[in-house]
């Protein structure tokens, strides 16, 4: 499979294993309008990172195990919860973190994995139900938290999500069905027939989604360490990986701030950005300190 790029283009942006506090196996992540980027901890930590990638804080936490992250249009962020097999809410305006939702039409959310938002302001979660043993699926809410299990197909481990830039598709990454399949939103906003987009070999187990600005699908994968990226036409080609899984270790939620790619590392303490210095990118050095 073709390499787009040398690991040499991606950098530390954020380093956490020495800092306080320290950046806890990031898993999701999100970007802020303001450009600081959020992720989240092992122990349901939410954190906040400059822009310029100087300082970390943490804003709130969980108390359980944080997953994937998104804004919405007013700057609450919802965070998917493994431990508490919900969707959680962090109020922009107070501060208060409290549940949004943990199920709809009498079916509880299993594990509460990546939150998706559409232009309209519904929120689609998905459900991965349970390790390596497919079940439904996604589920869509409401602003007000009122939803439906919109998608109740079987799906082998449901994780990232992400809304085609034209708003007609909701795309998933399928982990242990090592696959990326689309489901169509219908006129009447019902969930369509699934639509393969992109099945990896066995060891390829994908995770999070982004869309660029030209179309292009980029995976974040679990294993082996890489991101991969699906082409407008179909074509499948690794973006950049890390064989050494150390600039890139189980690279998971992925999102663009502009031109450049951001990415959590489970395995690891820091943040991955891919980009040059001519973009902006601040470079930092090793592990525990900056240049």
């Amino acid at each position: 499979m073709k390499t787009v790029l040398d690991a040499s283009a991606a950098r530390v942006f954020y380093d956490g294993l020495l800092t306080e506090p320290r950046l806890d196996h990031p898993e999701g992540l999100a970007i802020h309008r303001d450009g600081s980027i959020w992720c989240g901890g092992e122990r349901g930590q939410i954190y906040r990172i400059e822009a310029d990638g100087s300082s970390m804080e943490q804003v709130a936490s969980t108390g359980g195990f944080s997953q994937g992250m998104a804004f919405d249009g007013q700057d609450n962020l919802y965070v998917c919860d493994l431990k508490h097999g919900a969707v959680m809410r962090l109020d922009a305006r107070s501060g208060d973190l409290g549940e949004f939702a943990n199920g709809a039409d009498g079916h509880r959310i299993k594990i509460s994995n990546y939150p998706a938002f559409d232009a309209g302001g519904r929120l689609y979660v998905a459900d991965s139900h349970a390790f390596k043993e497919p079940g439904p699926g996604i589920f869509r809410f409401e602003p007000d938290g009122s939803g439906e299990l919109w998608y109740g197909e079987p799906v082998n481990f449901a994780n990232g999500l992400a809304l085609s830039p034209d708003g007609r598709h909701l795309y998933v990454a399928e982990t242990f069905g090592n696959a990326v399949f689309r489901i169509p939103i219908e006129d009447d906003g019902s969930a369509g027939r699934r639509e393969e987009v992109a099945s990896f070999p066995g060891g390829v187990l994908p995770d999070g989604l982004a869309f660029d600005t030209a179309g292009s699908l980029y995976v974040g994968c679990y294993e082996p360490s890489q991101v991969l990226r699906i082409l407008p036409g179909g074509e499948v080609e690794t973006f950049i990986g890390d064989e050494e899984a150390h600039l890139f270790c189980h690279p998971t939620n992925l999102a663009f701030r502009g031109n450049i790619l951001f990415t959590a590392n489970l395995g690891r303490w820091h943040i991955t950005a891919v980009g040059t210095e001519s973009e902006g990118l601040p470079l930092h050095g090793g592990y525990g300190r900056e240049r």
